[in-house]
């Protein structure tokens, strides 16, 4: 009788292992889920700020609109463009690496390349920053990287490319 006690208290022991097994795995990932919502609202107020205070501070958003390849840029202007694209590449480098760590969706990189590839990249400016900050990427990184920007095609909508077409923020 002993040992019948003992053996059900064995295996309801070992069933409470494995219910709690079950349960911690439960919590993890719904933490897991919780944590990618954070980066990804996170990554999104980010991006958000920066519109934001784009278009509400007119000196900024004029120094944006200029033709980064004018000859009569300023030191001042050509600093200011360097250290803009130094940002967007840190905050691409960024999402990049939470996309491949799968803390946020993809969709936060692609937003990002995007923009990129619209003309910031294709600007001499542009190319001379990537080429100092790549040194300090992965090959894999940068292979994509160029693909994305300077060989892929962009697949735009007509309508959106007519709309698009008259703004100068973005020179190549």
């Amino acid at each position: 009788m002993t040992e019948l006690i003992l053996i059900i208290v064995q295996v309801i022991a070992a069933l409470g292992v494995v219910i709690s097994v079950v349960y911690l795995g439960m919590q993890i990932n719904q933490q897991n889920k919780i944590t990618k919502a954070q980066f990804g609202h996170s990554l999104t107020q980010r991006q958000y700020d920066r519109f934001f205070n784009t278009t509400k501070d007119s000196e900024f958003s004029e120094f944006l609109a200029k033709d980064w390849a004018a000859d009569d840029l300023t030191h001042t202007d050509r600093w200011r463009i360097n250290h803009f694209v130094m940002m967007c590449l840190v905050d691409l480098f960024d999402v990049y690496d939470k996309v491949q760590e799968g803390f946020v969706d993809e969709s936060h990189l692609n937003s990002r390349i995007n923009a990129l590839r619209l003309g910031v990249m294709k600007s001499d400016a542009g190319k001379g920053v990537w080429n100092y900050m790549k040194r300090n990427r992965s090959k894999e990184f940068n292979e994509w990287f160029e693909f994305e920007v300077y060989e892929r095609e962009l697949e735009v909508d007509p309508n959106q490319q007519k709309r698009t077409e008259g703004m100068n923020i973005i020179r190549e």
